[in-house]
Parts: structure tokens; sequence; C-alpha cells
């Protein structure tokens, strides 16, 4: 009788922990109340759902299946870039995005996944009141019970409690549930998210949030005081929004908490010695026994201190103690407080009104074409927070007029940095015969532009970067954006045209469909340094200064090939880029063998390698 194997041992508690951790990581949605939602899982690896009788305890409502599958399902549409909107095209790094946020995103995860420190949005509150962008996701009563399989016994009948509840928060659940799922992979492992809500949603908001990020990752409900004025004909009238912060890893910030907060208090370090400027601090315990301070006599002195024996000792042997009158003192260096960041609190105060923000931004913008804009100081203390360091990358994916934007563009001509910026607006019509938005559509007109939100918000960030401007004339600040639009299906390639044409240099390409693909391939950010040139009627590349030449043109003439080289090998030599330059080519542009090695030879007679050669 052949021998029986050894059963499999199972795997330790270390590793089984170790894999629930990294699950939650990926799918923190497919856990409930710490526990795995293995229908859940299933829908998100797609697979087919499961049934309504099977949903566990947490947030449901009609819908949320399909908005998980929404959040699942690939882009249909691809972006279009439009430099004649944009501001500073060939040297800025931010983005302007017009178009459905939620394919935005989708798109956006191609090149900047995991790449995005700080992400601010401002969603729509659902108050049911209309001005300029829609604020109101409340579904009529009659079209909750069609699809909620309710009677329809006619709009006259009274709702219960359940049903207006319901029908008033159904749509905005669906709109926000993809969109923050989609947002997630977007974050740095250390990045986190903000959001304003109000009332109307913050119970909702929350779960959402809980259920997407984990409520392990929650930082913080703050409140800010958005109103100095009382409104009399409410019962108590609110002054304060919330801002909800979240971490992708709580465990990632925590680690860096030093780093997480506002500048440091400087003042006061009027004293010095040979290390340099310092202040004197207090080394008494307060609260006593109580807090578990110890308790000796030092230099005399009696009572309860901040540290042992044995480290007062030590601090005093290098300088650090000095007795004070009848107490004892530490001293604290200035370039230590540098160092550390000032812990901030949940109560936002600082005089962050809309009544400011609004007339401020009337002023910048000549009308008043934006309702209730979040202050550009609001979003500047976010920024000095967390988002500090160069190569920081903030998202807005609700930008409405562009608060963000500006915010970013003003903190690096104050401080010197090098933050950039995403913003993504739905180019959504302004109605002129609607009271609430006809100024603003008339504003859009007299730009010359379409009657439309993402006109408002482009036009701020170029008012916003004059007045920077003027203001910090010396400012090395990227001041500028570049502008993509959001269109149906893949961007089309252009058509060789049938004669030869000069070469000529363009800082704005008339024909760049195809760059965001071209960028995607190689998985570089759509900010990224393009020239292009044409030549017999192709479009050429230089991207990052000549690091990477490429022709996407759909097919090849051999009889061309060695003009194009040629003009290949003087632009190199122009733009001087060093060794390792890659040659990009579609693989379908030289569809025979013979032709294939046509392109070799000619790119070997001009100097380049082989090696370099890339197809698409």
């Amino acid at each position: 009788m052949p021998a029986r194997s050894a059963p499999t041992p199972p795997p330790s508690a270390d590793a089984t922990a170790a894999n629930r951790q990294q699950l939650r990581q990926l799918f923190p949605e497919a856990f409930r109340a710490g526990r795995l939602d293995v229908d859940v899982l299933r829908q998100l690896l797609g697979e087919a759902p499961a049934d309504e009788e099977q949903e566990h305890y947490g947030l449901s409502w009609h819908g949320k299946r399909a908005a998980r599958q929404q959040a699942l399902q690939p882009p249909a549409a691809a972006l279009h870039p439009a430099p004649a909107d944009s501001l500073s095209w060939d040297s800025t790094r931010n983005l302007v995005v017009e178009g459905d946020n939620l394919d935005v995103l989708k798109l956006l995860r191609q090149q900047y996944e995991g790449q995005v420190k700080l992400i601010y949005i401002d969603p729509p509150y659902n108050t049911g009141k209309d001005f300029v962008y829609r604020d109101n996701y409340q579904r009529s009563r009659r079209r909750h019970r069609q699809l909620t399989g309710q009677p329809d016994t006619g709009p006259a009948v009274p709702a219960d409690a359940a049903e207006t509840a319901g029908r008033l928060h159904t749509d905005w659940l669906n709109l926000m549930y993809p969109r923050l799922h989609a947002a997630r992979h977007l974050l740095r492992d250390d990045g986190v998210l903000f959001l304003s809500i109000d009332d109307n949603e913050l119970e909702n908001a929350l779960q959402l949030l809980n259920e997407l990020y984990g409520e392990e990752n929650r930082l913080a409900i703050i409140c800010h005081k958005a109103r100095a004025s009382v409104s009399n004909d409410k019962i108590i009238s609110a002054s304060h929004n919330f801002i909800l912060l979240y971490a992708k890893d709580r465990a990632r910030i925590h680690a860096q908490r030093a780093a997480f907060g506002l500048p440091p208090d400087l003042a006061g370090f009027t004293h010095y010695d040979v290390r340099g400027a310092y202040k004197l601090a207090p080394v008494d315990g307060p609260g006593g026994a109580a807090k578990g301070n110890p308790h000796y006599t030092f230099l005399g002195v009696t009572g309860y201190f901040r540290f042992a024996p044995e480290r007062m000792q030590a601090m005093y042997e290098q300088g650090l103690i000095i007795k004070a009158g009848n107490g004892l003192q530490q001293k604290h260096y200035r370039h230590d407080a540098e160092r550390v960041r000032k812990t901030d609190t949940t109560w936002w105060d600082d005089k962050y009104y809309t009544a400011t923000a609004t007339a401020r931004l009337k002023a910048l913008m000549g009308a008043d074409v934006f309702d209730a804009p979040k202050p550009v100081e609001l979003v500047e203390r976010m920024l000095q927070l967390w988002a500090r360091d160069p190569t920081d990358l903030v998202l807005d994916f609700f930008a409405g007029s562009g608060t963000t934007g500006h915010a970013v563009m003003s903190q690096n001509a104050q401080d010197g940095g090098t933050r950039r910026f995403i913003l993504v607006q739905l180019p959504e019509p302004l109605d002129p015969a609607n009271k609430d938005q006809c100024d603003a559509a008339a504003y859009c007109e007299q730009l010359g532009r379409p009657r439309t939100i993402a006109e408002l918000t482009k036009e701020r960030l170029r008012r916003a970067a004059a007045q920077l401007r003027a203001a910090h004339p010396d400012t090395p600040a990227d001041l500028g954006f570049r502008v993509y639009r959001l269109a149906e299906g893949p961007a089309a390639a252009p058509k060789p045209r049938q004669r030869p044409a000069p070469v000529k240099k363009t800082t704005a390409p008339p024909a760049t469909a195809t760059l965001p693909e071209l960028l995607e391939h190689l998985g570089l950010p759509l900010s990224t340094a393009v020239e292009q040139r044409e030549v017999a009627g192709y479009a050429l590349f230089a991207l990052n200064g000549g690091a990477q030449l490429a022709c996407l043109a759909p097919r090849l003439a051999p009889a061309e090939l060695e003009t194009l080289v040629g003009h290949l090998a003087a632009w190199h030599e122009e733009l001087a880029p060093g060794p390792g330059t890659q040659l990009l080519v579609r693989a379908a542009a030289c569809r025979s063998a013979e032709a294939r090695r046509r392109l070799a030879t000619c790119l070997e007679q001009a100097g380049f390698g082989a090696q370099q050669l890339r197809w698409l």
C-alpha cells in the first residue's frame, strides 16, 4: 500500500494575519466590522454578485451593487489635450481635466496610481438648492418608489420617514461611492483625503469612507467655522461645516506624526549660546503622580519632573538643564523646534469664512459667478499640514471654482514649493434662463467661451496666476496648467499628409490627439514636457527634452524612412539629451520584415543603436 502523504499544515497565525492585512489594504470595502465579506470580494474580483438576502450589516441603499460595479468598469472615454485653453502648456506640470470625474479618475489611475499625496474635495452637499452647479441629488418620490418596488399611488400620498430618507440620499450615495472608490487607488501609501460636508450627508459620508477607506484610517472630524453671522430664521443657526480627514494607511501617518502639522511657533527664542538661539521651557511634570511623573530632588529642587533622574542628569551634563530662581528649566533650541510641526486641532475657527471667500472671488473675477466657494486659506492649511515636499501632488475632482488650484499656486509662491495639482471639473452647462445661473452664463459669453462651469474654473486660475505673479514677481512657482478634455472613445491617430511638409516646430501642437496615449504607454504623467515637429506629414514628439523621440503614425512609407530618421537625428543632436534616448515607433507602422530591417539600417546609419528602438 502506498504511503499517504502528510497533510499540509495550516498557515501560522502570523501568516494568516499578514494575508488578511494585505487583503484589507487592497479591498477595504470587502470587510464588515473586521470580518471578510466573501460575496463583496467576489464581486470586486469580477465574479457574479451575491443575492440580496446575503447582504450583511453596513451601509446599504438601492443601487449600491450597481455603484460598486460602476467603480470596477473600465473607462469608455479618452483624454484629449487642449493647448489653446491652457496656460504655459510647455512648462507647466499642473493639470485641469474637463469631464465626468469618474471616468477621469479611472484614466488617471493608469499614470498616477499611488502618486497623490493629498486629495481635497468639496462635493455636492445635497442641500436641495441649485446654484451655478448641481447641488441636489435628491430623486423624486415617484422615481424612488419605482426603483425600490414600492406601490406608486401618486405623489399626493404622504411619505413615511423611511421612504423620505431613502429618496433624499440614494442618488447622492450612488454618485459618491464609485468616485471615492476610484480616488483611493490614486493615493500614496502615506496619502490623505480631506472631504468637506455639512449635516445633510455627514452620516452617509462617514459610513462611505469607513467602508471604502477603513474606519481605522479615520484621522479626524474637523469642525470648520464657515460663518460669522447668524440666521435668525433658523431654530439654531449653523455656523460650521465638517472636514472629514482619512488616511490611506493610518500607520504610515502615525510613524511620521512629528512631520504632520502646522508650522512651528518660533517666537521667544531670545537666548543664545554656542549651539544657537534657544528659549527656556519647564521640566516639571504636569499632572504629578496621576500622570506617572517621577518625584525626586535635583539641584536642590524637589518635585515631579518630566524626565527620569538618569535622563535629567545626562541633560544637565550636556548643558541643557539650568537652575532659574527656585525652579529648573531646560534649553529648547530653535533648530530643534524647526524640525517638529505644531499639532493641529479639530476646531478650525481662523476666520475661513465663506462670505469672505465669496467677496474675494468676486473681486478677482470682476463678477459674482460662484456661490459659497471655499477660502484659499482653508486649503492652504491642509497643504501646510501634509503636502510640503517638492514632488507632492494634490488632487481635487470636484474642482468647482478652482480654489484648490489657486491654493497650491499661492502656497508655492509663498514658500518656494513645487507642489503640483490635478483638478477635474465637469463642463456642466450654465442656463441663461435660470436666475441663479444667468450671471455666470453671461460672464462666459463676455469671455467668448462656452457657458460651462469648467470655463469659470479655468478663468479663475488664469486670474489667480496673474494676481500671484504681480504679488511675487520673482517667484519660480509654476503658475500654469495644461487642459485635457474627456471624449468618448479612444483618441484618434492623425492622418499623414499626402504631400511632404516643411519641418516646423510648434509650442502648442495642433495635432496632439495621440499624446495621452503615448504618455500612457510610457507610464509618464500627463504633465510631461513635450515638443512636436512635423516632417513629411508625420507628427514627431520629443519628450523630456529628447529622452524619448516618438513617431506615432499608423504607417510609415518605406521611401520616406531615410528622410524621417535624418530629421530625428538632427533633432536629437539639437536637443542633446545625453545617451540612452529611446526611439518609439508603432509596431504596425512597418508592416513587413523588410520595412523593419530598413528602419533599423537607417537608424544605425544615423548613429542610433538597435537597443534604442522600442516598438509600441
